[in-house]
This record gives C-alpha cells, sequence and structure tokens, in this order.
C-alpha cells in the first residue's frame, strides 16, 4: 500500500529535468534555435515566424521561461523573449 510522503530531490537533478522537459518537443527547440537567432524579440513576431501556430509558440515559449532557458518581460502591447545564455 502505498502512503502519502514527499520526495525531496537535489537541484542537480532538478534543473536538468527541467531542461530535458522543455526540450523534449521538436516545436520548443524551434522555438529556443529561433530565439537564439535573435536579439531580444516580440512574441507576435515570432509566433508568425514559425511555421507552428500561435497557441504551440505561447505553450513552448512558457516551458521554457520555466525552464530558466528564456527570459521574457510583459511590455504592453507586445510581450518580449531572449535566451537565457546563463542556463
Amino acid at each position: 500500500m502505498r502512503g502519502n510522503y514527499t520526495i525531496t530531490y537535489h537541484e542537480n537533478d532538478i534543473m536538468p529535468a527541467r531542461y530535458a522537459k522543455a526540450l523534449s518537443y521538436p516545436a520548443g527547440l524551434s522555438v529556443l534555435r529561433h530565439l537564439s537567432s535573435l536579439k531580444p524579440f516580440c512574441f507576435t513576431k515570432t509566433a508568425n515566424d514559425l511555421p507552428i501556430t500561435y497557441y504551440t509558440v505561447s505553450e513552448h515559449l512558457t516551458e521554457l521561461k520555466n525552464a530558466g532557458l528564456v527570459l521574457g518581460s510583459i511590455k504592453q502591447p507586445e510581450d518580449h523573449y531572449c535566451v537565457n545564455y546563463e542556463n
């Protein structure tokens, strides 16, 4: 019988898992590759440049940002993102 318990993982295990999750789909790699070829970019322009849907770009940017691979800020009327080269 399983009980309720919490497993605490070391940060050295958590970060690579986040990277793997964010990069596990070709669309995520495509977004990151496109991002790395630009200066900080506007979300709308990038969504229009890639052969994937606006929604898919948004979802993968969220995963990349959650993994720390992308930095972003919301400056109305557009969101701006860039690659986090420190990670």
